[in-house]
């Protein structure tokens, strides 16, 4: 080979890098092309080099050295943004990574735009360690107008001093980390759709106006002291992006003398809260995460994923007070939904203030709640994993509850009292910590060695309803503690998981099902014993007869997980009566309640067999209560109690007639874990004219409002109002 080809071969390269292939890289990758996200880390000196990191489906993994080499290389530091390789490492030379070894075997010919289209075993085929974790050394130089990616290490916003002590931050100097080293960015260029990045990346939907003249008199007063530290590099965001590192890079800034800005100041972001929605999420594990539903003429409902994107995402999140969306995601990935799919295909630009503005098509026909879309979005950093930690247990999801709080003038660990310690409770610690849902509550953790140093007793008292943000917001004790077991072996704690169960009634079942029957005390013994019966019964002659309000129900699991009963399948209880066992206490409460809520007549409804009656197309049954059978509902089935079988009914016989509402609620007790509870309880009107009765208006939750409010509530479809 000549001395010149390697020199002209490199030249060749570095022109298609700067010219055609940035052109290339800003259309679509083909369809099928895997989406991930790069980054280098490890134990390293520079930005520009470090181990291989893949962010793909949902989980960031390292790379095999297997098979890898400077063709891949150049592809991966291109994808980040810089010019070319200089080198690549084997045997984890920036240390070993942990989790997935996303790639092996990788194959590059040069050409390829993402890693991802290089040839391999397929994402996380492997028999590497991560003792063979690569990592790569790019050249530091980038590739003008080339997006951020990873190049920017962190971006913060650094609160002046008077701001510094309110939580979350809201305002302060924007900052880049560059280098290893943090950087103010001159704001001669900067644009209010930079600003509107920033604050969406932060968990805020919008940003506002500042007082300059404050800034103005820090900077001042800071100008002797040090020296201004300026990146050398604009931004160009579109007001869409839902971070800074999906912004265009922009020219290089040229500052003068000591690197100041000449004619701006450092950039300052200030941000504000969001707005009352017309939206909600249902069935995320954390803030911020979950199903999208759209109230439409006073029900709710869900939206269909086709077309569904990070644009649209984004406007739901703003609107629901958060940033901007990380994730829009589709095929009813957080549970799916009930009722009617309000909306399909929908489009935004990503600057409605409300998703209800943005165009779609009304017709939803074809779209299943398998297909139900949700969001994850940015939330302000609030600092309360800081105040709460999980100790002693086998993995990061379990432990011990201990509790920073303060004790004689000083911050100290200490645990939580267990009285009257439960799934509620559970809940609210999981979600503080960012760990899901609760799976279950503990009262006694001597089998979890904790720290001695907080064995004592710091909170006590508590009681949560389950939807607050973190544990201190609960009713609680305090100063005076009452805890008569102590702590130590009788603290609380948790187990935490990323899925959970979501059970959810058909409520037109129940309202087309319902009927009165006179029925004969003597068939009812078995009944009674079950306490199904108002308590006038105890005195009824055999020959006498109860007035029974008889229905269905179909209980669907719309969440990620199965619905298994908390005792254990040797604990559960036989009914020598009716020859079955009951793995719960009691299931279902069944009220009628008086139109101002008083209870006028109710039942109850021992889960005497929980099991998959029928399921959708594609899954399989696994719980079935014959032969003393594993009892539970599977993700996508349902469990039918028909209304001819005992206890499926309110005994409505000294109920006089008149207007009622019919109640039903699940899992009453919070006895097993969900990720929604709001969805638990079903409400009718009923009418008794003391022969017959109706039932009518049926709904889930407490989704019916007032006439005048549905009136002001329209959807826009091709520009009209529906």
């Amino acid at each position: 080979m000549p001395s010149w080809c390697p020199l002209l071969c490199r030249l060749a390269m570095l022109l298609c890098v700067w010219a055609p292939c940035q052109a290339q890289s800003d259309t679509e990758l083909p369809p099928g092309t895997p989406i991930i996200q790069l980054r280098l880390a490890g134990d390293k000196r520079k930005h520009y080099e470090g181990r291989v990191e893949v962010y793909y489906n949902g989980e960031w993994g390292t790379v095999c050295d297997d098979d890898f080499s400077i063709h891949a290389a150049n592809i991966l530091c291109r994808e980040l943004g810089f010019v070319e390789a200089v080198s690549w490492s084997p045997s984890s030379k920036y240390g070993k990574g942990e989790g997935r070894i996303w790639l092996d075997n990788v194959h590059c010919s040069g050409r390829e735009r993402t890693l991802a289209q290089c040839k391999s075993n397929g994402f996380g085929v492997s028999d590497c360690k991560h003792s063979e974790d690569v990592g790569v050394v790019c050249n530091q130089r980038r590739i003008p107008g080339f997006n951020l990616n990873v190049q920017i290490e962190e971006v913060r916003i650094r609160a002046i001093y008077s701001q510094r002590k309110r939580v979350p931050i809201t305002e302060g100097y924007l900052e880049v980390k560059d280098g290893g080293k943090w950087r103010q960015i001159c704001d001669e260029e900067w644009t209010e759709m930079n600003n509107r990045v920033i604050c969406g990346m932060y968990g805020f939907p919008g940003e506002k106006g500042y007082n300059t003249k404050v800034y103005n008199l820090v900077l001042r007063l800071l100008a002797k002291r040090r020296k201004k530290n300026y990146w050398d590099f604009g931004v160009n965001c579109t007001g869409n992006e839902a971070s800074l590192h999906g912004c265009k890079l922009g020219h290089k800034v040229e500052l003068k003398g000591n690197a100041t800005c000449e004619k701006g100041m450092p950039v300052v972001v200030s941000c504000v809260p969001g707005r009352q929605p017309l939206v909600r999420l249902r069935g995320g594990a954390n803030t911020g995460d979950g199903r999208v539903e759209v109230l439409k003429n006073g029900e709710w409902g869900t939206v269909c994923d086709d077309s569904w994107n990070l644009k649209a995402a984004s406007v739901v999140c703003r609107e629901l007070g958060f940033g901007s969306a990380k994730e829009a995601l589709a095929g009813g990935r957080l549970g799916q939904g009930m009722g009617p799919v309000h909306m399909n295909e929908v489009e935004c630009s990503g600057f409605e203030k409300s998703l209800t503005e943005c165009y779609f098509n009304r017709d939803a026909l074809g779209c299943s709640h398998e297909e139900d879309a949700a969001v994850r979005c940015n939330v302000p950093a609030m600092g309360f994993q800081n105040k709460l930690r999980l100790s002693g247990g086998r993995n990061p999801f379990e432990g011990r509850v201990e509790v920073l709080a303060e004790k004689n003038d000083s911050l100290v660990w200490g645990t939580v009292c267990s009285d009257s310690w439960g799934t509620m409770e559970a809940t609210v610690v999981c979600r503080q910590l960012g760990l899901g849902f609760a799976s279950n509550a503990f009262q006694e953790t001597w089998y979890w060695p904790g720290d001695v140093r907080a064995d004592d007793v710091v909170m006590s008292g508590v009681r949560c309803s389950g939807t607050e943000m973190t544990l201190a917001q609960c009713l609680h004790h305090g100063k005076h503690l009452h805890c008569p077991r102590g702590g130590g072996r009788f603290a609380a704690g948790v187990s935490c998981s990323e899925s959970a169960p979501d059970l959810v009634l058909n409520a037109q079942v129940v309202e087309h099902t319902t009927y009165l029957e006179d029925r004969p005390m003597y068939i009812l013994q078995c009944a009674n014993e079950e306490h199904c019966l108002s308590s006038s019964a105890a005195t009824a002659t055999p020959s006498s007869y109860r007035r029974l309000m008889r229905f269905s129900s179909q209980i669907h699991n719309n969440g990620q997980s199965d619905f298994r009963p908390r005792a254990a399948h040797n604990s559960w209880v036989w009914h020598d009566c009716h020859r079955h066992y009951h793995s719960m206490e009691v299931f279902t409460h069944y009220d009628l309640l008086s139109l101002n809520g008083t209870k006028v007549a109710e039942g109850h409804k021992a889960s005497f067999c929980l099991e998959d009656t029928q399921c959708e197309e594609g899954t399989e049954k696994r719980y079935e209560c014959a032969n003393f059978g594993q009892q539970g509902i599977t993700v996508g089935c349902w469990d039918t109690y028909r209304h001819d079988i005992d206890c499926q009914w309110i005994d409505v016989t000294d109920v006089v007639p008149g207007d009622y509402i019919f109640q039903v609620v699940i899992n009453p007790n919070y006895e097993v874990a969900e990720s929604d509870y709001t969805n638990n309880i079903m409400k009718c009107r009923c009418r008794y004219d003391g022969h017959l009765i109706w039932t009518y208006n049926c709904h889930i939750g407490t989704a019916q409002i007032s006439t005048e409010k549905r009136q002001s509530i329209t959807l826009r479809h091709e520009g009209q109002s529906i």
